[in-house]
């Protein structure tokens, strides 16, 4: 399920990857460059929603592959030709099946986790991969070949799609296969309040990602004086350091509680933040690495406490926490484009210095959730394995 994640999340990544190319070979301004940004979320942001609730009610373990392949040939098509047109219709093609596959992903991995922390941090840490590797990818394949070599991005979602096969085949098992199709038991009741200061949360640091992820590129060219290779290092230290977070997100959770966990890394992303906006030189690099930490250290923990804090509509709160609120932060792009023409780069990304803190804000009256059984069933006389509680 992580290595598939990586590959799905490629393509989230990718968008992002490809926006200077956009600008360098097609003129794009960044208002238009922002657009194809928008593209990529604004009909995930919207079906995304709909995906959860539909989880909720039946599982489409069959969603995995399908959508792996349909968000990842959008982003291969997306150089495709010269039309700015077509170019975001097949990029909101890609947004709507990376949209697909999260809720039921998130779903069939609680399932496979069996409740731990730390292994939903794993799943989480391959979309993690995906997004670092995705300028890598990127770089590889249009910085040699062009814009029109870019169907030779498809060869993640062909591997994502046969992983997604194979790990649902994994679940197969008498007692497994009883709960992927249940989509767990729903116990417990909803607490609809936390849940929407935990998503309000989420949206302010998808913002903030999102922003970044969009414009970094440019912006370290600018700040750091340096060339295409300057930015593409710069947005793989944003992606990559997510790798390290996520997984030390799930550890320290296990000894501090999710909610202690949270807050505080939205406070560190506040300055994070600040030194990327207003740092300049090669020292701008580590503050982009401590943006990276800030923003990713929860990343595996708003899922699980989305989850628990609807435990009756997992779905809905994977493709929430999971999906859609790293989708959302797309919509305000063309925002930070439109001002980065007007005025510069810096004074259109310094308002993501605020987004952190407001995030912080809404975390301070959230309280740890009662984490449900989320194991499989098993027949009875059966040995149950361990299962890891929050502190």
């Amino acid at each position: 399920m992580s290595l598939g994640h990586a590959c799905v999340d490629v393509y989230q990544g990718s968008v992002a990857a490809l926006v200077p190319y956009f600008v360098a070979e097609r003129a794009y301004s960044y208002a238009a460059a922002s657009g194809i940004v928008l593209a990529a979320s604004l009909l995930s942001s919207v079906v995304q929603p709909l995906f959860g609730a539909l989880t909720d009610k039946w599982a489409m373990p069959w969603l995995l592959p399908v959508s792996t392949l349909v968000g990842g040939a959008g982003v291969a098509l997306s150089g495709v030709g010269g039309s700015y047109a077509l170019t975001l219709v097949v990029v909101a093609v890609s947004g709507i099946g990376v949209a697909a596959y999260h809720p039921e992903a998130a779903r069939v991995a609680r399932v496979a986790s069996r409740g731990s922390h730390t292994a939903m941090g794993w799943f989480s840490l391959g979309g993690n991969i995906g997004f670092a590797t995705a300028p890598l990818l990127v770089a590889a394949v249009v910085a040699t070949g062009g814009l029109g070599a870019s169907p030779l991005l498809v060869a993640p979602a062909v591997a994502g799609a046969a992983l997604c096969v194979a790990a649902l085949r994994a679940l197969r098992t008498p007692g497994a296969s009883a709960a992927v199709a249940r989509g767990g038991d729903a116990v417990g009741s909803d607490d609809w309040p936390s849940f929407l200061r935990l998503s309000g949360a989420v949206v302010c640091r998808s913002i903030v990602f999102v922003g970044l992820s969009a414009f970094i590129a440019l912006y370290v060219r600018e700040r750091a004086f340096g060339g295409e290779f300057a930015g593409t290092a710069a947005l793989f230290v944003l992606y990559v350091g997510g790798a390290a977070g996520t997984v030390a997100g799930g550890r320290l959770a296990t000894r501090y509680g999710r909610v202690p966990v949270v807050r505080w890394s939205y406070a560190l992303s506040v300055l994070a933040v600040a030194g990327v906006v207003l740092v300049p030189g090669p020292a701008l690099y580590l503050f982009v690495a401590l943006t990276s930490a800030g923003l990713y250290v929860p990343f595996s923990l708003h899922i699980t406490l989305g989850q628990d804090y609807l435990p009756r509509r997992v779905g809905t709160a994977g493709g929430v926490t999971l999906g859609l609120t790293v989708s959302v932060g797309g919509l305000a792009s063309p925002l930070i484009g439109a001002l980065a023409d007007t005025a510069s780069l810096q004074v259109a990304l310094a308002p993501l210095i605020a987004l952190p803190a407001v995030g912080w804000l809404l975390l301070r009256p959230l309280r740890e959730p009662a984490m449900p059984d989320a194991a499989p069933a098993r027949s009875e006389g059966a040995e149950t394995p361990p299962v890891e509680r929050p502190c």
